[in-house]
């Protein structure tokens, strides 16, 4: 299995620190409103990543955090009169809808930021110890930057051209020894959370957080750290130097990143007007459309949301789903238990080793949908009502396993039942006997809307998916 790892711009062969276990951080969201769709896209994909892992037999440990003290939510509190508890506490239960809602699993571990504060502690006097870390007068602690020879390694920047990007400018009150330093814990301001500390009354810097939840949580060196490509700098540069001055062995052996999305071909943006959350989403297309939309592009591809690209999504999964129900209607309509089934194991083990081999060159989802879109041609092209229960109940297994791994559920809610489907067929049956053609169309049409081809046949009307 490879992986492209941002720390060596390369895809390295994936070897786990312990044999049969991963350990793995994802950076989640800060808890002060609706998640949107650019913090969905980690999500759906670091899952998809956790759920193969899981099916080739790891044991994974997978992190995810929730930022919940930030200036946002210390924004929102203020503005609605009441504490960034209660702010941060509504919003992480409303994320877990929308993560249920795009079948995101739960991870092993949901840190919130607010409650390891002691641990931040800990590593910051580490930091001070080791001389990578000072106290300015105001209560304010820095990460001394250029203590650590290795900063710019993941984002690929040379530290003389950062400080010269920082040399003219003149940051008032700052007791910084150097522009490129960055706080590690900062005193508390009117009307704001804080904790007691060695320094001062205040709160952690954000980067500082999530090199403590991983630590504690994973270990000093863990498997793979990932996120969005925009938290690559500072956010996770900051982790790695934090973390690794003061644990003293590498932080995170594999790093991945996620493209950006964008809206239209724009930057989403409130301001732009084209800012959509996922809750947004789910008032128009149910949510599997969305994760599906998701995984049928490379993860480190940009990826660009329209409304036409979801219709395309949507039609792509129909497709899937289609073939899942017709498949599930003739297994409990078949007329044989028994058909001569090597043909069909043959088959699907070609199309399951196509999928396998498009996730372990580096998680490529867009190539394991094609080769689900390759399975359900095949499929539909095999069966019919002949089809020995047998062969229908192994490619049944075979299709849901794999969308399974990509978290996509095949089994539809809203499927129309049977006997809705039988009471419309014999109400258009009524209709074409009373020549009221025009009703009977309709009914073929509403019918095929809903993905149910109907077929006149000398022994009645017949129904299939497609």
């Amino acid at each position: 299995m490879k992986i492209f790892n941002t720390l060596s711009r390369n895809k390295e062969e994936f070897k786990p620190i312990e044999d049969g276990v991963v350990s793995m951080y994802v950076c989640g969201p800060t808890v002060y409103n609706y998640i949107h769709i650019g913090n969905a896209r980690p999500m759906i994909i670091f899952d998809t990543v956790r759920r193969y892992f899981e099916y080739k037999g790891f044991n994974v440990n997978y992190v995810s955090n929730f930022t919940d003290v930030d200036d946002k939510i210390i924004k929102k509190a203020n503005e609605e009169g009441t504490t960034c508890d209660v702010i941060s506490e509504r919003y992480i239960e409303e994320c877990k809808k929308d993560m249920e809602g795009l079948n995101v699993l739960p991870a092993t571990t949901h840190p919130k930021a607010t409650e390891e504060i002691s641990g931040m502690i800990d590593m910051i006097n580490t930091l001070i110890e080791k001389g990578y870390a000072y106290k300015t007068d105001d209560g304010t602690v820095y990460f001394r930057t250029r203590e650590f020879e290795e900063y710019g390694k993941l984002s690929h920047k040379n530290i003389d051209d950062l400080e010269a990007g920082h040399r003219d400018i003149n940051v008032k009150g700052e007791e910084k020894e150097d522009y490129l330093d960055f706080v590690l814990w900062k005193p508390k301001k009117e009307g704001e959370p804080y904790w007691d500390s060695p320094w001062s009354e205040g709160r952690p810097g954000w980067h500082i957080e999530c090199s403590v939840m991983a630590k504690k949580y994973l270990g000093d060196c863990i498997d793979i750290h990932a996120g969005g490509e925009d938290l690559i700098f500072p956010h996770h540069e900051n982790e790695i130097a934090q973390s690794e001055s003061a644990n003293g062995v590498t932080f995170a052996n594999y790093w991945m990143h996620n493209g950006f999305l964008n809206i239209d071909n724009k930057k989403m943006s409130k301001s732009a007007g084209n800012f959509f959350t996922v809750r947004d989403i789910s008032e128009k297309y149910d949510l599997q459309v969305l994760r599906f939309f998701m995984l049928s592009a490379h993860y480190r591809n940009p990826l660009n949301f329209s409304a036409e690209l979801m219709e395309s999504a949507k039609a792509g999964l129909d497709r899937i789903c289609n073939a899942y129900d017709n498949l599930m209607y003739l297994y409990e309509n078949a007329r044989n238990d028994i058909s001569p089934i090597e043909e069909a194991k043959n088959a699907s083990a070609e199309y399951i080793a196509k999928f396998e081999s498009a996730m372990e060159d580096d998680f490529n989802t867009a190539d394991a949908i094609s080769a689900i879109f390759e399975f359900v041609r095949y499929i539909n092209q095999d069966v019919n009502d002949q089809t020995g229960a047998n062969v229908l109940k192994l490619y049944i297994d075979k299709l849901s396993m794999l969308c399974g791994i990509l978290g996509i559920i095949v089994e539809r809610e809203d499927k129309i039942p049977d006997e809705e489907i039988e009471r419309l067929i014999d109400e258009r049956q009524v209709a074409r006997k009373n020549k009221d053609y025009k009703r009977a169309d309709e009914i073929r049409d509403e019918l095929l809307k809903k993905g149910i081809a109907l077929e006149d046949t000398r022994e009645g009307v017949k129904y299939k998916w497609v």
